[in-house]
């Protein structure tokens, strides 16, 4: 069975835990200084945050399965929508070990398939350097291997703002959906 993923950059670790441990009434699973996942069955969903300072918000949504067939299955399927899938096998994010490929949607929205294998106690692996292979630092962001750009200036329509809790409507009949 899959189970659906999106990771989220947050700008207050402490402050969105304690409103999404609020909100999905359970604490997360995992829980280090700069990242916090929550494994729920209600909804079905991987949620995780992070603030390793990448821009808030959805940071990537993704697909975990159970099973290397089930991720070979993703693979097929996402490779005859888009040839350029990054393969990452065996790699080291988000304090897991895990078989992953990662696509864009037409928007350039990063998409993750993977399968974890084990629990790490580290959140990404080192980036090595080109010509001694060695470790130089660890990763800051998630493990994105795309690049995602946004083109879009504003703020979407009709979403509620932090500071008046009302939404911004980019016009009336907006207003009224």
């Amino acid at each position: 069975m899959k189970r659906f993923h999106i990771h989220v950059a947050v700008d207050s670790l402490s402050d969105s835990i304690r409103f999404y441990s609020t909100m999905f009434a359970t604490e997360p699973s995992v829980q280090k200084n700069d990242y916090a996942k929550w494994m729920l069955d209600d909804p079905r969903i991987n949620f995780a945050i992070s603030q390793r300072g990448a821009d808030i918000g959805v940071n990537h949504l993704g697909i975990q399965v159970e099973s290397s067939d089930e991720l070979q299955q993703m693979q097929a399927r996402l490779e005859s929508l888009k040839p350029d899938i990054v393969m990452e096998e065996g790699t080291a994010c988000c304090y897991a070990k895990s078989d992953k490929y990662w696509v864009t949607d037409p928007s350039g929205l990063a998409w993750e398939s993977f399968h974890s294998l084990a629990a790490i106690p580290v959140f990404g692996e080192p980036e090595k350097d080109a010509v001694t292979g060695m470790p130089t630092e660890t990763r800051s962001g998630c493990c994105i291997p795309l690049a995602a750009q946004s083109t879009q200036s504003d703020a979407p329509c009709c979403v509620p703002t932090a500071q008046s809790n009302t939404a911004q409507c980019c016009s009336a009949k907006e207003a009224s959906v």
